[in-house]
This record gives C-alpha cells, structure tokens and sequence, in this order.
C-alpha cells in the first residue's frame, strides 16, 4: 500500500510518499514541498497547488491519502488561507479517486512520537527513525507530511487488525 500524507499550508504544503511492507515496515519513497510565492494573487496559489499535486499523483499513484486536519489559529487570516490550501488538497485527491483519512496534529504527533504536544524536532527525528532515513526530513512541512502518512499507516493497520480479528 502507497501511502500519501499532506501537511497543508498556502505558501509550503509538505507531500511525503510511504509504502508499507507486508511485514508493516516503512519505505520512504517520496517526500518534498510545493512552494507558492506570497507575491502571487490567492487563486493563482491555490491553482498551483492543484497542479502540483495533480502531477504528484500521476506520477506516483497511491492507493489511499491522508491529511492534517486543520487545528485551531490564532491569526483569522492564516486560518482562512490554511483552510483554502486543505481544501484544495482535499479536492485534487477526490479527484483522483483516493480515499482520504484526516489526522488532527495530535494524534500524528501521540502515533509517530507517543506524544500528542511533542515538538518539531522530536516529529522529525522519529519519522527520521522510523523510515531510517540519512538525515532529517527537511523542511519541517515535508517531515509532517510523512509523519501524517505514518500515522495513516498504523490507524488503518489497527482497523485490520480488528476487523480480522472479529471474523
């Protein structure tokens, strides 16, 4: 199974690819971020997005998606614009007829690192761990793109588990 996690943001959404082995390991196959300018109007960064991960996946073709749910902003204008970027990411992956999951910050951050206020750091150091990657996933964005598909990965594992188990 293809993984594909998405952080979501208007200037910097993380993308991170993870195919999980028949023994439920974890093979980093892809990860990055699509950029927009600020200097650009909002529907030409929006378009952008679009397209962006239009071609990721074509390029990739993952079975099923996940995204991170948009938490609570102080800034109004901020949360708008993040909520415009998901929506966006939520559209092209409908789009392309892939399942898609939504994972709060807090449940990625308690199934990658056990803890639901852990720190940047600690999200890219173990997604560094758990995929045994070379160095840390960079930027921030990317590496919560991929934290978001690990966690993906173990929840739907978890609802496999149980649903044979009930047989």
């Amino acid at each position: 199974m293809l993984v594909l996690g998405i952080d979501p943001g208007i200037a910097i959404t993380g993308y991170g690819f993870i195919r999980q082995g028949d023994q439920n390991e974890y093979q980093c196959v892809d990860f990055g971020v699509i950029t927009t300018s600020s200097k650009l109007p909002e529907a030409d960064r929006l378009s952008i997005l679009y397209d962006e991960l239009t071609a990721l996946i074509k390029e990739n073709h993952p079975d099923t998606s996940a995204v991170e749910k948009l938490f609570f902003q102080k800034n109004v204008k901020t949360a708008i614009s993040v909520g415009q970027a998901r929506g966006v990411a939520m559209l092209t992956l409908a789009q392309a007829h892939l399942p898609v999951m939504e994972y709060t910050p807090n449940e990625v951050k308690q199934t990658v690192c056990g803890y639901g206020s852990a720190g940047k750091a600690q999200v890219q150091q173990m997604v560094q761990t758990l995929l045994h990657l070379d160095a840390l996933p960079k930027p921030d964005d990317a590496a919560d793109a991929l934290a978001v598909a690990i966690c993906h990965i173990n929840h739907q594992s978890f609802s496999n588990f149980v649903s044979q188990s009930q047989v």
